[in-house]
């Protein structure tokens, strides 16, 4: 049974495990890798394959381009993977399908212990592996790549962020972009003039209250002006209303 302080286990099914050692090795991840924040365990499909050439794909029924990567195959890969991190996983597929990845999903899968990723390739995995195996479909967005390696990185990274300890400083996951459902103001530091631009004043000024004010207000304009979407005016406070208010006035005099 996992304690609270256990390490984060991830897997992964994958043709291509050594890409993931980046995540292991660089930056935020590798350091929080070097702590025990989280563990790492890759299955490659071709190790469980039927034949000696290690075939995982097939031509698909119907016809048309590509190669659709097989049930049993899979099937097998998640049976080893699952022995390997656990059998309470949940499994994560990467498709251009899924459910779009967000900072509300996110904090949703960093509640789990143990996390099975399924990284396909080809024209896909077979429908009945998805539907039988798989908990949860996750697209990044509405475009293609070559595979689902670098989608799979892309939300460890931002689940090991939001692992405690992970950063270094506590809040850092809370101030980033969407974490308050909008995006994150300006940051600024030395030197204080660069390039005809200095920092703005209030940054200088010591006045930390005068400071959240002016970093609330920048969020509010920078979500306003590139992601218009993400405001609803009904969800908004009284002040931040006025913050906007106050920007909009300030902008048409």
């Amino acid at each position: 049974m996992s304690t609270p302080d256990a390490p984060r286990r991830f897997g992964v099914i994958t043709l291509f495990p050594e890409m993931f050692d980046s995540l292991a090795c660089w930056g935020v991840t590798g350091r929080a890798h070097e702590q025990g924040l989280w563990a790492l365990s890759l299955t490659n499909p071709r190790e469980v394959a039927d034949d000696r050439h290690g075939t995982v794909d097939d031509r698909p029924y119907g016809g048309g381009p590509g190669m659709v990567m097989q049930a049993p195959v899979m099937d097998r890969a998640l049976e080893r993977a699952r022995e390997r991190v656990g059998s309470e996983a949940k499994v994560v597929a990467l498709t251009p399908q899924g459910r779009v990845f967000n900072d509300g999903l996110a904090r949703e899968l960093a509640k789990e212990q143990a996390l099975i990723f399924v990284a396909g390739r080809y024209e896909g995995i077979d429908e009945r592996f998805l539907e039988a195996s798989v908990d949860l479909e996750v697209s990044i967005g509405d475009f293609v790549v070559s595979g689902g390696e670098l989608p799979a990185m892309m939300v460890m990274d931002a689940l090991i962020r939001l692992i405690p300890g992970a950063l270094g400083h506590g809040d850092s996951a809370n101030e980033d972009s969407f974490a308050n459902g909008m995006l994150d103001c300006p940051h600024y530091t030395r030197p204080e003039a660069y390039r005809g631009a200095e920092v703005p004043g209030v940054l200088l000024s010591g006045d930390h209250r005068a400071i959240a004010r002016w970093r609330r207000a920048q969020s509010l304009r920078r979500t306003m002006d590139r992601r218009p979407d993400m405001l609803t005016w009904q969800a908004l406070s009284q002040e931040d209303r006025a913050l906007l208010n106050e920007w909009q006035l300030n902008e048409s005099e």
